[in-house]
């Protein structure tokens, strides 16, 4: 385990945080929002790779490294980290990486070249020539260690809210992107019968049937099913959603944050199972998909609409057909 680095002075952080790069405002907090690269922004890159690392190991994965930086942040065709800066305390305060389907490169076996491909989920022929194009995948979603504290206020509060009005933007901002497609994390230090319950919910809640995207390994419960299915024996997800959080507080424990909000996110999510993450402190990896226009209509409203109604202009992205300037690019909608 080698030793993170230490902070990036506040000074290189701020001369590459340039207002071409902004996104947006965050509806709470008075906090902004930030898309950028490796190569445009490295000392925020830095930065953001030892952030992710400290969050990461505390919770039980990480990569071990000095530095959570990957192959993925650096490419040729990068991801790009969508980060959350507190201009009051001049700090980062949570953030994702993420690319758009359309970007994507493939190896010379036909595979697409994502950090959910590698040693994780193998991707349909349908998915890859129907679905991906139109995607944004998400991944290494992390909230800074200090504003998982109650001691940062209201700050703390509305970190991961923070985030998703990023997310929304990101919707508006791309043309023709109708899914996010990402994975929830859970550690290996959680509960196995309460991780078991949690599979299990979200596999009868919001199963695959087409085999979009199936993992390499599939992890397996070990709990008995038939337990689990005479647990969750509603009809209805509210209500099977009602025994999970009263069995999951039985056993001393919460449903993981980033996993509640996605189930409450979408009716039509599709939950494609899990798999190990072996480079990454043997965490467990659920991939989703939830398609952006059947998103629940308060979050819509939140996240998506309140962007659309700050910047009118930017709707013309998905009918339009004139230049767009999008942080790091220039696109043409079409």
């Amino acid at each position: 385990m080698e030793e993170i680095i230490a902070p990036v002075p506040v000074e290189l952080l701020k001369a590459e945080l340039t207002e071409d790069k902004r996104l947006r405002f965050t509806n709470r907090s008075k906090n902004e929002i930030y898309v950028l690269t490796a190569a445009d922004s490295p000392n925020v890159m830095r930065e953001i790779g030892r952030l992710r690392e400290i969050a990461f190991r505390a919770a039980g994965g990480g990569t071990g490294m000095s530095v959570d930086i990957d192959e993925f942040d650096t490419m040729e065709k990068p991801y790009k980290q969508l980060i959350v800066w507190n201009p009051e305390a001049n700090d980062i305060v949570g953030g994702y990486r993420f690319i758009v389907g359309s970007d994507v490169r493939f190896d010379e076996h036909g595979a697409p070249i994502l950090a959910t491909a590698h040693n994780m989920f193998h991707f349909s022929e349908r998915f890859i020539k129907e679905i991906l194009p139109e995607t944004i995948e998400l991944g290494r979603s992390f909230v800074t260690l200090e504003y998982q504290s109650t001691r940062m206020g209201s700050k703390s509060l509305f970190a991961l809210d923070n985030l998703w009005d990023g997310l929304g933007a990101l919707t508006v901002v791309l043309p023709n992107v109708r899914y996010l497609f990402g994975k929830v994390t859970m550690y290996p230090s959680y509960h196995k019968q309460g991780r078991d319950m949690i599979l299990y919910f979200l596999k009868k809640h919001f199963a695959d049937p087409d085999n979009l995207i199936v993992p390499m390994t599939p992890l397996q419960i070990e709990t008995d099913e038939k337990l689990l299915e005479n647990l969750f024996c509603e009809k209805s997800f509210v209500d099977d959603y009602k025994i999970l959080n009263r069995e999951i507080r039985a056993l001393g424990y919460n449903i993981p944050p980033l996993v509640n909000a996605y189930m409450n996110l979408s009716p039509t999510m599709r939950v494609f199972g899990t798999a190990v993450n072996t480079d990454f402190g043997n965490v467990e990896e659920t991939g989703i998909l939830i398609a952006v226009d059947e998103i629940m209509e308060d979050k819509r409203l939140r996240y998506i609409e309140s962007f659309a109604k700050q910047n009118p202009a930017s709707i013309q992205l998905k009918t339009g057909s004139h230049k767009v300037f999008y942080p790091g690019d220039e696109k043409t909608a079409e």
